[in-house]
């Protein structure tokens, strides 16, 4: 009777250490894939596109016309017959009112004019949300991937260092090898482990948010996957500063929305003055036995009388909006020349720097470590040499990474500084 337990017990506790893992899909996934699913199923971008279709649908309004009024009214109960509403004959009352409304100075017009360019608007608002969420979905996509390169360098080294402790903890005991050298070589593994720990932690964030962009599912593992190109190519020698500024003004959709304020700040004050003219009211009626005659008919026209009130205070805040929208996009025009200035310089600096390092240089070092390793096995050098060796290894590996990064990063704060996307890997 106890074996059947155990075994149950056992395979009970299987079951339940595997239910409480977590299982990760891994989703190896291009640039262009990334942007274009990022594009279908992006919930922000969805929903600052249907503020377009609102913008749509007042412009629909606008161009609508007033509707008429009309009023029909007669006898309620007769006393004479005792019915309700008896029109039976000429001496039942029956008045009918007819009013239509006219918009005068190009009220109607005016009005389709801003809700026009409130289209406009809604349209320059969703791309420069566009614009940012695009630069942080490829900015993640780029630190991820270098993030990763840069994490198989940890995992490789700790791997090393695990195999050597393992090995020198058997040599220890007999006598082999000093307790020292043991103890050297674990603090430096489990230094490295804590930096690796730190590294995953910015991984899992960037992840996150990545992730978030292209609705992956929480338990997708996501690897970039991207061609790199050439430590010494370069970019800016096709561009040069004032081309990129100009290309900044026409295609940045925050200085266009800017722009787009202003036009219809001025389309509003005219709106607003012509809202001071008074509308005109067509009206005709027709009335049986009310007035003076019967079968009374009349058409007439009517205006409010514009002494009092002509628009005064409407007129004085669409002035001021108007002048505090043109000083915005003057200041609008001061922050790209900054945005574009600060990062052409940025991925100029970049480039530079990274283009300066010996393309050898990496494939020596791995070579290098290597020989390294062989030697230390064969005791051709000390453990201290062999730690600061692969120290130095480490650090060199990730700083390359880091600059290669770096590069990436500053070209793309320059296709958000200009609006284009002057670089795509």
């Amino acid at each position: 009777m106890k074996k059947p337990l155990v075994a149950i017990l056992t395979l009970m506790s299987l079951a339940l250490c595997s239910f409480g893992q977590v299982y990760r899909d891994t989703l190896s996934i291009g640039l262009d894939s990334v942007e274009a699913r990022f594009l279908r199923v992006n919930l922000s971008l969805t929903a600052q596109h249907y503020n377009i279709d609102i913008a749509r649908a007042n412009t629909i309004t606008a161009r609508l016309l007033d509707n008429p009024d009309f009023s029909f009214a007669t006898g309620f109960y007769q006393p004479e017959t005792g019915k309700f509403f008896d029109l039976s004959n000429d001496h039942r009352e029956v008045a009918m009112q007819f009013d239509q409304l006219i918009r005068t100075a190009g009220k109607r017009n005016k009005g389709i004019a801003v809700a026009r360019t409130g289209e406009q608007m809604a349209e320059a608002q969703f791309y420069d949300l566009f614009r940012t969420l695009l630069y942080t979905l490829r900015n993640d996509f780029f630190t991820l991937y270098y993030a990763q390169r840069t994490q198989e360098v940890y995992r490789i080294e700790i791997e090393s260092l695990e195999r050597t402790a393992n090995a020198f903890a058997a040599e220890v005991p007999l006598g082999n090898l000093p307790k020292k050298d043991l103890v050297r070589i674990r603090s430096q593994l489990y230094t490295l482990q804590a930096e690796l720990a730190a590294l995953q932690g910015n991984i899992d964030d960037t992840e996150s948010e990545f992730k978030l962009l292209i609705r992956a599912g929480g338990t997708v593992y996501v690897r970039p996957e991207c061609k790199l190109p050439s430590d010494r190519s370069t970019l800016l020698d096709k561009y040069g500063y004032g081309s990129l500024l100009d290309s900044a003004y026409v295609h940045r959709s925050d200085l266009k929305l800017l722009s787009l304020q202003v036009k219809q700040n001025e389309q509003n004050l005219g709106l607003q003055k012509a809202m001071a003219v008074p509308d005109l009211t067509l009206t005709g009626g027709y009335d049986r036995l009310g007035s003076y005659v019967k079968h009374f008919n009349n058409v007439g026209l009517g205006l409010s009388v514009p002494l009092f009130n002509r628009n005064q205070g409407n007129i004085k805040a669409a002035t001021a909006s108007l002048s505090a929208s043109r000083t915005l996009l003057d200041a609008g025009r001061d922050l790209v020349e900054s945005d574009v200035s600060n990062a052409w310089i940025g991925a100029k600096r970049s480039e530079d720097l990274l283009g300066s390092i010996d393309p050898s240089f990496e494939g020596d070092l791995q070579g290098m470590i290597d020989a390294v390793t062989r030697n230390y096995r064969s005791r051709n050098i000390s453990l201290l040499e062999f730690i600061d060796f692969y120290d130095s290894y480490k650090q060199n590996v990730v700083q390359l990474n880091a600059l290669r990064l770096d590069r990436v990063s500053s070209l793309e704060q320059l296709n958000m500084a200009t609006g284009m996307i002057l670089y795509n890997k």
